[in-house]
């Protein structure tokens, strides 16, 4: 045996790489260069491997806006849209666990669906788009390393990617001409992956990229099952009628709603509740009188004026806030004359309230708000007619720095907004607002002429939409069911939502642009 030194330099390294290797003495050349020829090479794939790989530490920061734009937690009122981002990011997380395992060449592609909010990462422009605050976004999968994934994921949602160019110019810069001899993917005969019964990764990035069915094809294979559910949930539907209809005559209340798209039976659990505390305490319900009753995630009253009754609370809970409503009112009043002071020094523009995003904003919080604009605008004077903005609307906001023009016509300001500021921005835009609410005005009517012709044209039980579905975009789909009278959606309750789906008591969603 002999200890011989073997000197090699790398070329693409510049390193000088010292190789002590116990020979026998019959070694051949032939043996020598091809021990030598390998440790040139492990460097190179070392470097490479290091370039590409990312940490889940590393990726998880990474992904920290695009997190914050579609977290669940952010769609408490929408309660179809939190679902399919908890659905979404269970698969994302299991996608990138399996790239970050030796041998993940083998991951399926796969198709995402994330409704994505309007985040301030966003552009003023880009929001004005955004009518319900978020927007669905679908994507497919089919990357091989966990960057190449987290910049995919951020760049489809329209998120800034610039914190990740830094890692993939090094990892571009990484490739040279020899990383062919290392990353050679093999394509396979489609025999081969009959023969063995493994999956062509090909053929499933083809059928993903095709996955959403027609509307005719989906409604063959779902509307058995919506039948059934539709038929089953019967006795509940007339259960949970008669007993919105006795609350609402006994204690002459305007209205009963939920926050939330909660189940029949869960809504009846609900209603049910209340009847018992009506007949257990009648005097508790006396101050519920002409008012709305929202059931919802918390108790109080909201910025509307409306009662909501939190789901999760009990009853002596609910007949406390009963007793509070003399109090609410008097807050209420306050802040409506409030909005008037407000609308005679901005020319008659009105302060309306509207929530979004499933951030329901109570009595006392919407209070603050209106009094310190209401203090901000009294620090100033403001030189405007009377009348000369009179028929707009604005919404305050607290954490918007700068106001703009919404695409449906109403004003969004900050409350620390600049009162002079203020009043160039409103003149400067009233000719657009006013133009922006005529259309406005005009697409709601259109909308409830065609939402008419609908359901009487298919003979639907009902016809609704989720908040992400504009005017414009409901029109073109109740337009387009009509002429296509498909005859199976006769007697069903029908949703127009953003994907397809068969809810527990048989209603079915329908996006607005599906394929015909």
């Amino acid at each position: 045996m002999k200890l011989l030194l073997v000197s090699v330099t790398g070329a693409e390294h510049g390193a000088d790489l010292r190789i002590l290797l116990w020979l026998p003495s019959v070694m051949s050349i032939h043996t020598l260069l091809r021990c030598s020829i390998r440790a040139r090479r492990r460097p190179l794939v070392t470097s490479l491997s290091n370039h590409r790989a990312l940490s889940g530490a590393e990726a998880v920061n990474a992904l920290r806006p695009f997190y914050f734009a579609v977290h669940p937690d952010f769609f408490g009122q929408h309660p179809r849209e939190r679902e399919v981002n908890e659905n979404s990011l269970k698969r994302l997380n299991s996608y990138l666990e399996k790239l970050q395992k030796p041998g993940s060449d083998g991951v399926r592609p796969t198709k995402l669906t994330f409704y994505v909010r309007d985040t301030k990462t966003m552009s003023d422009d880009q929001a004005d788009l955004l009518s319900s605050g978020f927007r669905p976004v679908s994507f497919t999968l089919h990357t091989k390393d966990v960057l190449s994934t987290v910049i995919n994921v951020l760049a489809s949602c329209s998120l800034p990617i610039e914190h990740m160019k830094r890692l993939l110019e090094r990892s571009e810069a990484s490739k040279g001409p020899a990383e062919v001899l290392f990353y050679r993917p093999i394509r396979w005969d489609k025999s081969y992956y009959t023969f063995t019964g493994f999956r062509d990764p090909e053929q499933e990035l083809e059928q993903a990229r095709r996955v959403e069915p027609t509307l005719g094809l989906w409604l063959r294979n779902n509307e058995p099952d919506a039948a059934k559910k539709h038929s089953a949930s019967l006795p509940r539907r007339e259960e949970l009628s008669r007993l919105r209809r006795e609350l609402c005559q006994s204690f002459n209340l305007a209205d009963i709603r939920w926050q939330r798209s909660w189940g029949v039976a869960h809504k009846c659990c609900q209603l049910q509740s209340l009847s018992r505390l009506s007949y257990q305490n009648p005097e508790a319900l006396i101050n519920l009188q002409g008012h709305t009753v929202v059931f919802a995630d918390q108790s109080g009253m909201n910025a509307s004026g409306h009662v909501m009754l939190g789901s999760m609370d009990v009853h002596h809970q609910w007949a406390e806030l009963f007793q509070q409503l003399p109090g609410y009112h008097s807050l209420q009043q306050q802040t409506d004359w409030l909005k008037e002071r407000i609308s005679d020094l901005l020319g008659g523009t009105q302060v309306v309230h509207m929530d979004k995003l499933g951030l329901v904003q109570n009595m006392a919080e919407h209070y603050i708000t209106v009094s310190t604009f209401h203090k901000r605008l009294m620090s100033h004077r403001l030189h405007l007619h009377p009348r000369s903005l009179d028929g707009l609307t604005m919404v305050l906001e607290n954490d918007r720095a700068t106001p703009r023009l919404h695409e449906m016509g109403h004003f969004i300001i900050p409350t620390t907004c600049d009162p002079p500021k203020l009043q160039v921005f409103l003149q400067s835009h009233a000719a657009e607002a006013r133009r922006r609410t005529l259309l406005r005005n005009q697409l709601q009517v259109e909308e409830e002429a065609v939402l008419r012709s609908c359901l009487q044209t298919l003979s639907l039980r009902s016809l609704s939409k989720e908040p992400s579905v504009s005017p414009t975009q409901m029109i073109q789909c109740c337009t387009r069911l009509v002429q296509l009278h498909p005859p199976l959606l006769q007697g069903l309750h029908i949703c127009v939502s953003h994907f397809y789906s068969v809810l527990q008591d048989g209603d079915l969603c329908v996006p607005w642009d599906w394929k015909n």
